[in-house]
Formats: structure tokens, C-alpha cells, sequence
């Protein structure tokens, strides 16, 4: 049986054995907010990756892509929204446009690429902004983005968890509410379904065991899942308090997940990996650990069938 997973794409190119019948995800970015190379650091991790932009990470976003209707949509908008629109374009026509953004919660690296589309940029019309409450709140209360939804760029679109929104009639998103920091709004995952395979996206969460999911339940009826993979260890970040940007270390998700069959552990890959992580490069011990251990890494411009 051939694997749902798209191997990568070359630029121009769609992913390798994409069926144009079906809908398709497509990873557009795999780092935590601030990418990598990461603004201020000269540690090895991000010299390097300056240096070899082959090592180098866009933040977490999803694109999925309708070939039969000719749409496109984002699962977050990112600072690197400029080249992370380029790369749908690589896989996908730019003439499609775009037909929403679904945005998780409102830290930087997941709804700050809205200030491309306002008239300073690419002056869109009426683009939909599928948000829940306090996120559509603090977009229609707060400059700049006050000024995107008054000047049309943006349609902000509500979004109630555990409900639906129907893409298609085969073809949806699902909110899913998850435990992260609520200084501004509430967080959530995706649950993306469509014809024939459904995925998670879920980059970000303070704890597996704080969440009223059980994500082992899930993935039972989920074909991938790009969770939540931050940090590696406590030991990353020796001059910040980590319960003061709180995220399932790696290796503990290793270990909760550990006794899952095999079968379900490979449908789990690891995302929005910050640039301390050492799981990011992949020639580290660590990043081989995880592989070893039956798990999966996110690969910018990788894409599954759904």
C-alpha cells in the first residue's frame, strides 16, 4: 500500500505523487515562532544555518490546497508569510488567491504575517480570517490589525470549537481548544478532514497532561499528527525560566508516547521546533533519538494527501 506522505517538493513542482482529485496539506514551516536562524542568536545553530541555508526553518504553518476547486488556505500566518505564500506557489497556482487563513492563537509567529495583506502590501479584499472569540476581539480592538479588518483587507470569520468549517462538502477544519498561554487569546489545534485522510495540526501547548484530549485517542483516527516539539530538554534555554514559556519538552513527549504501538507513534511528528532545540539538525544525536524511538519530524514542503 503506498503511503499517504508526499515526498518533497522541487521548486515549481508539486508534491511527487499528488492526485489532483484530492485535496492535499502541504508544510510550509516546521520552527517555532522566531524561525531559524532565530534574531539575535550566533550560537552554532543559527551561524550555521545562516551559512547553510539548507539548515535554516521557516515558523510552523500548514497550507492545504483544493486542486478540484482551485483553492488554497493557510492553518496560521507567520512573519515569514511572504516566502511561506511563495512556497504554496510553488506547489499550487498563485492565480488561486487565497481562501482563508485560520489562525491558532495571537503569539508573534502565528497571526503577525496579517500585516502583509493590508494596502501597504498586497491590499487583498475581503480575505476570510477564521479566529475564535478573544482572538477576533483583540484583531478588531488593537492597531494594525484593526486597520486590516476596517479597510476590508480581512473578513474576520468566527470560530467555535468542536465545530466544523466545511471547505467543501468532503473537506473541513475543526478547532480543537488546547491549554497554551492565554495572555491575548485562546489557543487552538486543527483537525483537518477530508475524503479520504485527516490531520492534526497542532504546534503549540503548555502540557499533555493538562489537555482534556487524549492525543494517544486521537491518533487512532488520524492519519498524521504535527504536534507541538519546542523544546528538547530543560537545559536549552539556561537563562530563561522554561515554566515561563511552557511547552512539552521532547523528550518527555517521547516518553508519554513511548508504549503506543508502533503504528500510531509514526503517525506522530514533531513541529515548531525553537532554535535551541538540537532534534532541529538533522545530523544530532538527538534528532536521530526521536527517529529510533519510532517518531517523525515535520519536513518543510512535505505534504499528505487528504
Amino acid at each position: 500500500m503506498r503511503s499517504p506522505l508526499l515526498c518533497s517538493t522541487q521548486k515549481g513542482s508539486k508534491p511527487v505523487n499528488a492526485n489532483e482529485s484530492y485535496p492535499f496539506a502541504v508544510v510550509l514551516g516546521t520552527a517555532q515562532d522566531g524561525g531559524i536562524p532565530h534574531a539575535g542568536c550566533q550560537n552554532p545553530c543559527c551561524e550555521n544555518a545562516r551559512s547553510e541555508p539548507s539548515h535554516a526553518r521557516l515558523p510552523a504553518c500548514l497550507g492545504l490546497i483544493d486542486p478540484r476547486r482551485q483553492q488554497r488556505w493557510l492553518l496560521d500566518c507567520t512573519p515569514e508569510f511572504p516566502r511561506q505564500l511563495d512556497r504554496l506557489n510553488q506547489v499550487s497556482d498563485p492565480e488561486w488567491g487565497l481562501s482563508g487563513i485560520f489562525l491558532t492563537h495571537a503569539h508573534i509567529g502565528h497571526y503577525t504575517g496579517l500585516i502583509h495583506l493590508g494596502r501597504e502590501v498586497m491590499g487583498t479584499r475581503s480575505t476570510p480570517v477564521y479566529a475564535m472569540p478573544r482572538m477576533t476581539r483583540f484583531l478588531t480592538a488593537h492597531q494594525p490589525w484593526k486597520q486590516l479588518v476596517d479597510q476590508n483587507n480581512i473578513r474576520l470569520e468566527p470560530l467555535v470549537a468542536d465545530q466544523a468549517i466545511f471547505l467543501s462538502d468532503d473537506f473541513q477544519v475543526t478547532p480543537l481548544n488546547v491549554p497554551h498561554r492565554a495572555e491575548i487569546s485562546e489557543t487552538v489545534a486543527f483537525h483537518v478532514q477530508g475524503p479520504r485522510r485527516s490531520v492534526l495540526h497542532l504546534p503549540d501547548i503548555d502540557d499533555w497532561a493538562a489537555w482534556d484530549r487524549s492525543l494517544s485517542e486521537l491518533l487512532v483516527h488520524l492519519d498524521l499528527a504535527w504536534v507541538d516539539g519546542t523544546f528538547y530538554d530543560a537545559n536549552e534555554l539556561p537563562e530563561r525560566r522554561m515554566d515561563s514559556i511552557p511547552h512539552p519538552l521532547l523528550i518527555e513527549s517521547v516518553a508519554r508516547f513511548q508504549s503506543l504501538p508502533r503504528n500510531l507513534r509514526r503517525k506522530i511528528h514533531f513541529t515548531h521546533l525553537n532554535h535551541s532545540n538540537p532534534a532541529a539538525r538533522i545530523d544530532s544525536n538527538e534528532h536521530r533519538t526521536v527517529l529510533d524511538a519510532g517518531f517523525g519530524f515535520a519536513q518543510e514542503m512535505s505534504g499528505i494527501e487528504l
